[in-house]
Order: structure tokens, then sequence, then C-alpha cells
């Protein structure tokens, strides 16, 4: 069969040809394996290469997708029979040809269909039946599939699931009771392709095209429970499979869980004031914090705090709470986002010594030198683990590998021996997020073709000026680490430098800040201790802790309400012309001004909630926000240009002013 057989039955409407070519196809595993395979009588497979004419394959599948209705009920119909059948055809088939078989039809694009769904579910529980080897030929073999043909396999998977799991009215599927199982096996299928693709370099799809966002609106509090629940072993929940569920759910189960504690925490702290006949008060239920906003660093990173974190770790378990020494206002969640910002502004600065700035990769790095302050680099933990337990989005620019880390291992072990916030096998990718221009000289000594030892006269030991970006009044002097035993005396050659640059990666993103990182990985853990943190990808902890990349102000447009104006007023229509021609520096001041805080949360500007209000008796003021509730307070300007005046002095002169 080909196209031109496909074409010429549709313009002439004669299908008889086609329908005895996908009877036949179709008809039997036998008839699909001895079709497709690329030797009919071959026993075996290989575990690289299903040894299928893909080619053909796919022309077959596409000119499915391409025929009326009826040529595609013709299938469904055969299909049906195929799949019940197989067990009788078993022994009847050479080794692997069954697994094959299913490696086809999963691809079959009539599975798109509802009316499909019935013969589909049992196509999936044979493939999760089958044994692990048999799995282990599919996920290889799924690799090697085009991407178009992958990402439609997972957009069937996903309509399944969530048709399965949101049913239509009409009645149209099984009862409930009779095919609950039917997405344990869709996602257990889909869980052998995500294998798949997290195992190909680079991975075929994005990991956000396995999200089923329509699983945000199940009850996920109590899905995550049965996962969690001992008394219930082998029972299914989407949380074992967190792939498919979206940041937004895992977001949510972290909230809610982190909400739970505290509401714990605080009701021990009640009970305990009550036994011991003390009146409580409401302070007890938060962790309250006072700050001299002249004294930022200080009193955040005091001893006090640091006792506290050391013998009263449960209280961080508690609302967070913060209040700027001498002035009036109440922490509704402002001053809170006020204190992360500025202190996390402050604590990475270059002065501070911390952390290095790497202008190349436009990132921070932990300090080599500063081993001295475990204690507060313990704190900075603590302090971001508290904006994730406090969804408050902070503005870090850390490498993507820093957030691997601190999922290395994503629960701390019992034993303090156990080695913690350790990359396994670091490459030259991980460093070149930080160091780029390393990285490259890295890759260019493994590609030299001349003579290492002699051209290039290095030793297995690393000078600390010889990273670049590194200042001099952070070091202060040159200081040399042995990568091995006396490397100062081993020169690098040919056949070593691949044992050189293995160390030298693993001395600049392991062992060189093994100390800092492990009180920077204690801390976090400290106030994140939840399992939730199983269910996420490094990129996905990084979303929480720096929120989305995507400034989108349609969205925040389509989510804003209205108190005294219209949507359609002159001076709304006005305000949402002059935010979209600031520029983006501008829009995150905005951001900042009226939310406090200049990252878009987990989700988008569509999971935001905004409010401008209409002030009628003060024409000549600035915009007001109150951050706490996302509000702005927008006078009725007269002209579109006052109105652009007043709004950038007013987000430009932000800090310490307006944010209540």
């Amino acid at each position: 069969m080909s196209g031109q057989d496909v074409r010429r039955a549709q313009q002439t409407e004669n299908f008889s040809s086609l329908q005895r070519f996908y009877m036949r196809t179709f008809e039997t595993f036998l008839e699909m394996c001895a079709l497709f395979k690329m030797n009919r009588d071959e026993d075996g497979s290989s575990p690289d290469d299903p040894t299928l004419n893909m080619e053909l394959l796919y022309a077959v599948h596409d000119a499915l997708k391409t025929l009326y209705r009826t040529i595609q009920k013709l299938i469904v119909r055969l299909l049906d029979q195929v799949i019940t059948s197989l067990d009788a055809m078993t022994n009847r088939l050479y080794a692997s040809d069954e697994v094959r078989a299913m490696f086809m039809l999963i691809q079959n694009p009539v599975f798109a269909a509802q009316s499909s769904y019935t013969i589909f579910a049992h196509l999936l529980r044979q493939m999760v039946n089958l044994p692990s080897t048999d799995h282990q030929l599919l996920v290889t073999w799924f690799k090697i599939l085009e991407v178009e043909k992958l990402r439609m396999m997972v957009r069937h998977l996903q309509q399944f699931i969530t048709i399965r799991q949101f049913p239509p009215a009409d009645k149209s599927l099984p009862p409930l009771s009779k095919s609950r199982w039917w997405i344990p096996m869709a996602t257990k299928t889909l869980a052998l392709i995500n294998a798949a693709n997290n195992a190909s370099n680079p991975p075929l799809l994005d990991y956000s095209e396995f999200y089923n966002s329509a699983l945000d609106h199940v009850d996920l509090m109590q899905d995550y429970f049965n996962w969690q629940s001992p008394q219930r072993p082998g029972q299914f929940a989407y949380c074992q499979y967190p792939f498919i569920l979206s940041i937004v759910a895992k977001r949510i189960i972290l909230t809610k869980d982190s909400e739970q504690q505290m509401i714990l925490t605080a009701r021990r702290s009640l009970v305990a004031k009550v036994a011991r006949h003390q009146a409580p008060q409401i302070d007890i239920f938060f962790l309250n914090i006072h700050i001299r906003r002249s004294h930022l660093v200080s009193d955040s990173l005091n001893e006090d705090l640091l006792s506290q974190i050391a013998s009263k770790q449960k209280d961080l378990k508690k609302k967070l709470k913060v209040s700027f020494v001498g002035e009036p206002g109440l922490d509704m969640g402002g001053l809170t986002k006020e204190w992360f910002l500025l202190l996390i502004r402050q604590i990475f600065h270059p002065d501070y010594g911390m952390f290095v700035y790497h202008p190349n990769s436009r990132c921070y790095w932990f300090s080599t030198d500063q081993e001295g302050n475990l204690r507060e680099y313990n704190l900075i933990g603590v302090l971001m683990g508290l904006a994730v337990y406090n969804s408050i989005i902070l503005d870090l620019h850390f490498p993507s590998v820093c957030y691997r880390k601190l999922l290395s291992p994503p629960v701390v072990p019992p034993s303090d021996s156990t080695r913690v916030g350790v990359v396994k096998s670091p490459t030259m990718e991980d460093l070149a997020e930080i160091m780029p221009d390393v990285s490259r000289g890295l890759a260019e000594l493994l590609a030299y073709e001349g003579n290492v030892e002699e051209d290039m006269c290095l030793t297995f030991q690393c000078a600390k000026c010889c990273v670049p970006q590194v200042s001099l009044e952070e070091y202060g002097q040159v200081k040399t680490y042995k990568l091995r035993e006396e490397g100062e005396n081993v020169t690098v050659t040919n056949e070593s430098r691949e044992e050189y640059v293995d160390l030298y990666l693993n001395w600049i993103l392991n062992a060189a800040i093994y100390e800092q990182f492990r009180a920077f990985y204690l801390g976090f853990h400290s106030v994140c201790a939840s399992n939730a943190l199983i269910m996420l990808r490094p990129e996905e902890v990084e979303m929480l802790v720096c929120g989305s990349p995507t400034l989108d102000l349609n969205e925040l447009r389509k989510v804003t309400e209205y108190d005294g104006y219209k949507a359609d007023d002159v001076i709304i229509i006005d305000f949402w012309e002059v935010l979209q021609s600031l520029s983006d520096e501008l829009k995150k001041k905005f951001l900042l001004f009226a939310t406090g805080s200049d990252r878009v949360p987990v989700g988008g500007m569509g999971e935001m909630t905004f409010k401008i209000t209409r002030v009628t008796n003060k024409p000549d003021n600035l915009p007001e926000a109150h951050t706490c509730f996302n509000q702005l307070v927008l006078p009725n300007y007269s002209t579109q240009e006052i109105l652009r005046q007043k709004l950038i002095i007013a987000i430009s002169n932000a800090e310490g002013f307006g944010l209540e």
C-alpha cells in the first residue's frame, strides 16, 4: 500500500482495496508481524531495534488518519478480534513477536477515538502484564520512534486517562465499577514511555508534555494519603507516577501538606500552653521575626535565630510572620514577601562573600573559601525552605545542578555519615551552566589532537586562579588543590586527560563546596521535610523556588477583578495599554509593586488573584498597592499620559513604601 493508493481511494470513494488490505493486515498478530518484520522468520529480537519496517508502519498508520470513519470502524472491530485472541496465538508466534505486535498496535491512531477505548484498555492491560524483559524492550524501542509519533501516543494515553477520570454525561463508557482498572493500566504504560524519554539524551519530549493538567482537579490530598498509607499497599495513586502530575498539582500537594503541618504544630503549641496553665496568645501560632531594616542581614542571621533553628526546629513549621522595627503594618503576607526580597538581594551581594557571581552565565555558585560560615549556609537553606513552605517566590539565580544536588537524596537519610548534596557523574554541561569558558577549555583539552603532556604542561592539581570569573579580592591569593594523591607531580597525558576532566568536574561541583552545600541542604530539608519532595524533578523544585519565567500580562488581565471600575472603562483600557508598553524591567517592577514579588507564581499569571480598586477623592495621588491582597488602588486620572507618569513614579520607588 502507498500514499497513491490512499489518494486514489479517496478520489473515487472506492475503499474496497484498502479494506481488503487492512482486513488482511490486522486479522491476526501473525499477519501483522509477517507484514512489518524486516525478516518474517526472525526468532527473537534486538534490544535496540524492533527490526520492523518502520517506514511502512508509519505509512499505514498515517493513511488511517486520513480515511473515512467507515474504514476506522472496521479497524476497531479487527483490533478487537486480534487483541482478544492473543492468548490463543502466543504459541504460534516467534519469540518477541508478541511484544513487537503490541509496540505496533499502541501506535495505531484509531485509539484517539473514544469508541475504541474498551479495546484500548485491554491492549494496555496485556502490555502492562508483559514480563519485565519485554518492558525493557519496549523502553528501548520507544526511543527510536519519531518525536511526533511518541507525542501522539502520549496524547492518546492522557486523553484516555482524562475521559475515564471525568466520564462524559452520556454514559458511553462502561460503569466505573467495571473499568476502574483502566487508569492504572494507562498510567503504567505511560510510565514506560516516560522511562524511554528520560533515557534519551536529549529527551525526545519535554517533561511537561507528560503532565495531565485535568488531574489538578481530582482530590490530590486523598491521592497523596493513599500513596503514603501503609495500610493500603499496592493501591493505585497518581502520586506513584509523579511525572503525570503538573507542577500546579504538586504545588497544591506541597502547600496543603505544609498547611496541615503548620496547623498541627500550632495546635501542639496551644495544648502545651494550656497544660502549663498559661494564657495562650496569638503569637504562638506564628514563627515571628522582628527585623530592623537598617540591619537586615545581621538581624536575620543573628545568633538568636540560629539558636532557635538549632533547638526549636518545630517552630519552623509555623506560619511565618515578619515585622520591621519602627514601622507600622500588619503582616498579611506583604511584609514577608518584602523581607525575603531584600534579604536575598543582600545575601547574594558579592561583598557578603558567601556566593560568587559568574557574569558569563549570570548565576551564583557557592564560594570555596567560606568553610567557616557553615551555620549561615544552613540558615540560608532554611530561608529557602521557608520560602517554599510559605509559598513565597524568590529571585534566585542558581544553576539547575544546584536543584539536582538538593534532591540528592530527596529525603534526608537517617545516618549523619551518609553523604548528601552530591551530584553523581557531573558533566561538562553542568559546569557550563556556571563557568562556560572553563567548560569549553576542558572540551578543547579532550579534543586536542597533539601531545597534551608536552604542549599543555598540566598536572593533577587545580589552582583557584585558573578558574575564570573568580575575583582575586575573594580569594586573596592563589591556592592549589590536589585532584589526586601527589597530583602536583603527576602530569596530564592523552591517556589520563579524561580522568583529569572527571576529577576537575567533581572538584568544582561537589568536593570543593561539599561542607557548604551540606549545610545548605540540611537547612532546606529541615523545613521542607515532606515526602512530597520525592515527587519533584530538579526543574520543578527550581520553579517552586523561583516561579515561572513567563511574564504574560494578557493572562493577568483575564483574571483581574475590578472594584469601582469596569473592564471597558477608558482608564482601565489606558492602564493595560500603558502596562503593555513598559519595558520588561518596569513590568517586573510593577509586579513587585502590586504583589510584593517580581516573580511569576507557579502556573503562570493566570493562577494569580489581582484586583484594581477605584479611589475618587485623590486624583493627584500616586497609585497605591496592598501587596497582601495583590490589590492596586488606582485614582481616576484624566489622561493616559498622567496615568503613565504616576504609575512609573510609583513602581520605581516602591521599596519600603506602599508595601502594606
